[in-house]
């Protein structure tokens, strides 16, 4: 590998592995991957080192569709256990099809995939009133069934489409953090933090197990950045900027923001709780606690990933 120029932490949206409009099968996925794989390839050989996290929502999904189809014949999985297998699955995606770019392009490095768990306060106000979507679209039937026999919080998103929801507990500590900077500080490539994280509770005499939860992904991803003081986040999603009035005939595209713009656009309602809310509350959070000097969130479209690099694509978000 060429000398490291700057580090960064890259997280991979949903699309960066599976394309909304396929079936998602573990051959589409790695196709997908490998395209992605590409782009990240494009900014490590210019020498940048990346610490990769990625979503697993859709993975997760399938994996508990498996879990419902097969609940008369098999065990059911725990949910902290569907997101330890997506993580490692996931994980092992993209860590072969990035080394196998690095190797074609004759820069053969290691990618090392760390399964994750991130700790949560079991007494988060998210475990009474969870919001997270996962999993299938149900019609009321078959939601309903799931309610009463399996004691599932159900939520109506659509026009007689229902869907599971689970809490989404902050973030409060990586456990694995000093393993992950040992890596870092070497120079070496690590997948990590997949999903947000497996979240797991501590009780008072500090043993651990698991929660039924799904910890927000971008969250999870700039506590990483914070602790291992890396002072730029790259969120990879599917659009190319940050808008203004998205989707309406006065959509503006937002290049650059500052931490007061984004939490007045917040306030104001322009980012939607299912898009991109959670984006910009990561940012909110890492810029007022990093403890860099110019810390930097970069959220832009995965395709666009070394345009944003070189600061034409994506939208910035800084401090002042």
């Amino acid at each position: 590998m060429s000398t490291v120029s700057k580090r960064l932490v890259v997280a991979l949206g949903g699309n960066a592995i599976s394309t909304p409009n396929k079936q998602g099968t573990v051959d589409e996925q790695f196709a997908q991957t490998r395209q992605s794989a590409r782009l990240l390839c494009d900014a490590i050989v210019e020498g940048h080192q990346l610490v990769i996290t990625h979503g697993n929502g859709p993975q997760v999904g399938n994996v508990l569709r498996r879990v419902e189809l097969a609940r008369t014949e098999l065990y059911p999985i725990p949910l902290e256990i569907c997101v330890a297998d997506t993580q490692a699955g996931m994980g092992y995606m993209i860590a072969q099809c990035v080394m196998n770019e690095l190797a074609e392009r004759g820069q053969p490095q290691i990618v090392s995939t760390l399964v994750s768990t991130v700790l949560v306060d079991r007494n988060d106000p998210a475990f009474v009133s969870p919001t997270k979507p996962i999993g299938p679209r149900l019609d009321r039937a078959i939601a309903e069934a799931h309610q009463l026999e399996d004691g599932w919080e159900i939520q109506q998103v659509d026009d007689k489409i229902f869907r599971r929801i689970v809490p989404s507990p902050r973030p409060l500590e990586i456990l694995e953090i000093e393993t992950i900077r040992r890596i870092v500080e070497a120079n070496e490539l690590v997948v990590c933090c997949g999903g947000g994280g497996i979240p797991v509770c501590r009780d008072a005499q500090g043993q651990t197990s698991g929660a039924a939860a799904v910890i927000d992904k971008d969250l999870t991803t700039v506590l990483l950045a914070q602790e291992l003081g890396i002072d730029t986040v790259v969120i990879l999603t599917s659009v190319e900027h940050v808008c203004l009035n998205f989707g309406k005939p006065n959509q503006r595209e937002l290049k650059q923001i500052t931490l007061f713009e984004a939490k007045r656009h917040l306030e104001t309602g322009q980012f939607p709780e299912g898009s991109m809310r959670p984006k910009i509350e990561a940012a909110i959070e890492f810029l007022e606690r990093s403890p860099s000097a110019q810390p930097l969130i970069i959220i832009a479209s995965l395709e666009k990933f070394p345009e944003a690099l070189a600061g034409n694509s994506g939208t910035r978000v800084v401090r002042e």
